[in-house]
């Protein structure tokens, strides 16, 4: 069982349990990393297999499964909340993708779920804390100008603003850098120790770019320090399981890999020990041709989950063992592993649909990290209450 810490004491003393809204809610990964210390009042998203798995892991009291672009405020519980979280989607952002930016039709979602939160600043139910969501590209999506857009939106209604980009892989074996903004608003403190003395270059640089009346109510946050989780990709694969390439077709992939990464790959089966490792079939010029390879990693991580739009960003699994490789797709509960979700959560049936979930989330342990490192003590601390 989990000691209590001297805040969440004196918290439950005072019997505070802090609410919070869940937007773009997906399977309710936030909900998870928050835990059983927060309440949910409210959740929405539109997609009904997420939804489904929403309901199968919470039930459904709290869920509202429609388009945010159809809520107004009075479908919004009549209470305050303590948190508004808000991971909106990330393809028109992501480095990965078309990058059309935060006004496109996707990402664009943000605005409906903006009009939310003003409407509960009008009515004098601001969100004491809010925190965005999205991928470390939308630094850069439109020249910084999407990041500046979201920045200048959360000042100008009087939030102190602190961002970061946390990388997955301080948690689970899963590289999955994401980013943070954090808004504090009337009735939460900026605890001293929650600004960060040496931001990352690309995070001190659109700071600086942003315009001096919102860049002087943004700064860096921190992010876990130390070393990362020890559970490595071989401990959360299932070795015994799964639709295991024909031996042809793991040979074929190996033969798509570039000769350096092929002398690699014989080097570690001639070690002995069992190991794994991930992939992703790329296009790539080389010689003035282009080639499709097979690009693997055996650092302990797998890539960034995607979700399964296309073959290629299907991650293959290379298992090696006894000296030889074998290949297959990457599991969707193996996938729930990498996001830190427990084994007991429900995922849906059809693999792709449990994928997309997964790729689509935000890792439940970053989650958890920023609650008790930064939510929560803005909201308990001396300076939350010097705040209320």
């Amino acid at each position: 069982m989990r000691t209590q810490t001297k805040l969440e004491k004196k918290r439950a003393t005072r019997g505070q349990t802090p609410i919070f809204f869940e937007f773009f809610a997906g399977g309710g990964m936030a909900r998870i990393g928050l835990g059983d210390r927060w309440r949910c009042a409210f959740a929405n998203d539109f997609d009904p297999k997420k939804c489904a798995a929403y309901r199968a892991n919470f039930g459904g009291k709290d869920l509202v499964e429609t388009d945010i672009a159809t809520l107004t405020l009075d479908d919004l519980p009549d209470v305050r909340p303590d948190l508004v979280w808000a991971s909106f989607p990330c393809q028109d952002l992501s480095l990965a993708g078309a990058r059309g930016g935060i006004t496109a039709s996707r990402s664009g979602a943000f605005f409906p779920f903006w009009r939310l939160v003003e409407g509960l600043i009008e009515d004098n139910r601001a969100p004491k804390l809010i925190v965005l969501e999205n991928v470390a590209g939308l630094l850069t999506s439109n020249g910084g100008g999407d990041f500046a857009a979201l920045a200048g939106l959360m000042t100008k209604r009087g939030y102190k603003v602190s961002t970061c980009v946390i990388d997955a892989s301080q948690f689970t074996p899963q590289s999955r850098p994401r980013l943070f903004i954090l808004g504090f608003g009337p009735g939460a403190g900026i605890p001293a120790d929650t600004i960060a003395a040496q931001p990352p270059p690309a995070l001190e640089a659109a700071i600086d770019a942003l315009p001096p009346r919102v860049r002087r109510n943004v700064a860096p946050a921190r992010t876990p320090h130390g070393p990362r989780s020890n559970i490595a990709l071989k401990d959360i694969v299932d070795w015994n399981g799964g639709d295991w390439h024909p031996p042809a077709q793991t040979r074929k992939l190996i033969a798509m890999m570039n000769p350096q990464q092929r002398r690699r790959l014989k080097s570690l089966m001639n070690s002995g020990k069992p190991i794994a490792g991930t992939g992703f079939r790329r296009m790539r010029t080389e010689k003035g041709k282009t080639v499709q390879r097979f690009e693997a990693r055996f650092d302990g991580l797998a890539g960034c989950l995607r979700t399964p739009a296309g073959g290629s960003s299907r991650q293959v699994l290379i298992a090696i063992e006894n000296g030889k490789a074998r290949t297959r797709l990457l599991n969707a509960r193996e996938a729930a592993r990498l996001m830190g979700l427990p084994d007991d959560y429900v995922l849906p049936e059809n693999a792709n649909a449990a994928l997309k979930l997964c790729g689509d989330g935000v890792c439940p342990p970053v989650v958890q990290w920023l609650a008790a490192h930064i939510l929560e003590p803005a909201l308990f601390s001396v300076e939350a209450r010097a705040a209320a």
